[in-house]
């Protein structure tokens, strides 16, 4: 599918949870409800949304949450989504603590990729940032899923005064696995309108003074709008997803489906298009009808610059991100 703007729209992110095991404070703080168990999609009705979704184009899909892994049997999700005519690529987002036992049905459902959010190596630190000792279970998900057929990413969001003396530690696990590090800023989403971002800019500065060899990496490693760079002797590449800093709102070529079954165009504002009763209906016509409107209202950049102008008021995980 194309936009007005002229972009390609042929990646979708699905929510299929706002349940999380974590509490990460910029993402699902204490005290947010969730959204009634009816209202969420079966994974049969985002089949069937994602059927008439490749119809139209949008061939690369990413699971995503809340956590997807405390949803039970996602992997039939996966394995339901590759069945799909024109569907090339799905991938999931995690937090890793339910991972390692989990990967054995991934590796042979299909799943291509798995990305794990991990803001510390630090036990003591893991526990204030997302309220649980889980840290050494997170490492042995990486640790396993990089031994595994998957290409790995681990997606780290840093913040001022909690994990920003964190960074080499966590770079430098493209060091000890093969796995891509990447470093996103943190959107005025939820608690983020709160905080001010660390800019990649300024992170990458400091990278090329501890890493003289860092160079730029032009190869392709997925479908999102990470820009890459090399470190000698790693295995890995570091990533750097600036939505601040390096505005990228000409390259976006995704939509995003809620866990209620909303389809949003943009992070930054609230417009919505509603599927779920479609999808219910079984009114395949009417889902394509209703993706084409969520394309066709696409904005063409985001205004995280204006806080003003921003109109999102749900909570990352409730949108997710």
């Amino acid at each position: 599918m194309q936009d007005k703007y002229g972009r390609i729209i042929d990646y979708m992110r699905i929510s299929i949870t706002d349940r999380c095991n974590l509490r990460c404070r910029y993402c699902m703080p204490e005290g947010i409800p969730g959204i009634p168990g009816e209202e969420i999609l079966t994974y049969e009705e985002i089949i069937r949304v994602c059927s008439q979704a490749a119809a139209l184009g949008i061939s690369n899909y990413k699971i995503t949450g809340g956590e997807p892994l405390v949803r039970e049997e996602c992997y039939q999700l996966v394995e339901g989504l590759k069945q799909i005519p024109g569907v090339r690529q799905v991938t999931m987002t995690t937090n890793g603590v339910l991972l390692q036992e989990a990967l054995p049905r991934f590796l042979t459902s299909g799943l291509d990729g798995i990305n794990i959010s991990l803001d510390t190596v630090n036990p003591a630190l893991y526990r204030q940032i997302t309220g649980f000792d889980k840290l050494s279970r997170v490492l042995l998900a990486i640790e396993a899923a990089a031994a595994g057929a998957l290409r790995v990413k681990i997606n780290v969001v840093l913040q001022k005064n909690v994990n920003l003396g964190e960074w080499q530690a966590l770079a430098e696990l493209a060091q000890a696995y093969p796995v891509d590090v990447r470093f996103i800023e943190l959107m005025p989403i939820g608690s983020g309108k709160n905080q001010e971002a660390v800019s990649n800019h300024w992170l990458l500065a400091q990278m090329r003074q501890q890493y003289p060899g860092i160079s730029f990496d032009a190869s392709v490693h997925g479908n999102g709008p990470a820009v890459y760079y090399r470190i000698p002797g790693f295995q890995g590449a570091i990533g750097f997803i600036s939505a601040i800093h390096g505005k990228f709102c000409q390259s976006c070529n995704r939509i995003r489906l809620t866990a209620a079954g909303e389809l949003k165009p943009c992070l930054c504002y609230k417009d919505t298009v509603s599927l779920r009763e479609a999808a219910r209906a079984g009114e395949d016509d009417k889902i394509r009808a209703l993706l084409e409107k969520a394309v066709a209202i696409k904005p063409g950049m985001h205004c995280f610059e204006e806080l003003s102008q921003v109109t999102e008021e749900h909570k990352m995980v409730q949108i997710g991100g």
